[in-house]
């Protein structure tokens, strides 16, 4: 198994959450992961991405220049990362903020509505969670109970109470992801 992944969005949106998340669910499956992160210039509201690579064997390089999968959240990361995704890979856009690539027509391209999703649920923060879970559904580098357990390692105690939210928008995101 190899499957590289870049989460997309901008600051503030949990993006390096949701690869620190996958990374920590990887480590305790037993597999090899690096989580990269990269952040834009600029001091707030900037842009922000990480790549996670997981695989059962010993992962060469931290870089991947094509993704099998983009999980976008934001248009102008959606338009900036979708030609590198490799093809007959997977791109996953938050409906709610971008307009599907029509020019991709060699990968999946799945639209789910995260920000409404996650703002029925409680909080249009949590978006970054329904992402994650349907990406999880959709391609299963891990399972989605080792997210869920993961998250009391990767978020500060002071935020535990936002726990059950984002378990619910991960279950909703992969419930809607299952469905298609």
């Amino acid at each position: 198994m190899h499957q590289e992944v870049r989460i997309a969005g901008m600051g503030g949106q949990g993006i390096m959450l949701a690869g620190q998340l996958l990374a920590y669910a990887t480590v305790m499956e037993d597999h090899n992961v690096v989580w990269f992160p990269a952040y834009g210039p600029e001091t707030r509201g900037g842009t922000a991405d990480c790549t996670v690579i997981i695989s059962s064997e010993e992962i060469g390089s931290p870089v991947s220049s094509s993704p099998h999968t983009l999980v976008a959240l934001t248009q102008p990361m959606l338009d900036k990362f979708a030609p590198t995704v490799r093809r007959e890979g997977l791109i996953l856009v938050n409906s709610s903020l971008a307009k599907s690539p029509d020019y991709r027509n060699d990968c999946k391209i799945v639209e789910i509505p995260a920000s409404e999703i996650a703002t029925e649920l409680g909080s249009a923060l949590a978006a970054n969670m329904v992402m994650l879970g349907a990406y999880v559904e959709m391609v299963r580098p891990v399972a989605l109970e080792s997210i869920e357990k993961s998250m009391e390692e990767a978020i500060p105690e002071r935020n535990h109470r936002h726990i059950p939210l984002n378990i619910a928008c991960l279950r909703k995101g992969a419930q809607i992801a299952a469905g298609m």
